[in-house]
């Protein structure tokens, strides 16, 4: 069985008043890297915010730690 590699698409989207939101969620950007910076892990991210998938929490970590400065910017 050979190991299928696929790229999977950041869970984030802009509502209409601007607001980055975390897939389908009413959780903002800025709450899950908040709690990140505070020293939450993926799994206390979600366990306070049932709504997020935790593949989704650990994505926008990830795309926090890789766009710092951007993400810095938009907070």
């Amino acid at each position: 069985m050979s190991l299928s590699l696929a790229t999977e698409p950041i869970p984030l989207m802009t509502d209409l008043n601007g607001v980055v939101r975390v897939g389908g969620t009413r959780v903002t950007l800025d709450t899950v890297v908040g709690a990140f910076r505070e020293g939450a892990t993926a799994e206390e991210i979600v366990q306070q915010y049932p709504s997020l998938q935790l593949a989704d929490a650990y994505s926008v970590i990830a795309y926090y730690l890789r766009h710092l400065s951007e993400v810095e910017s938009y907070l």
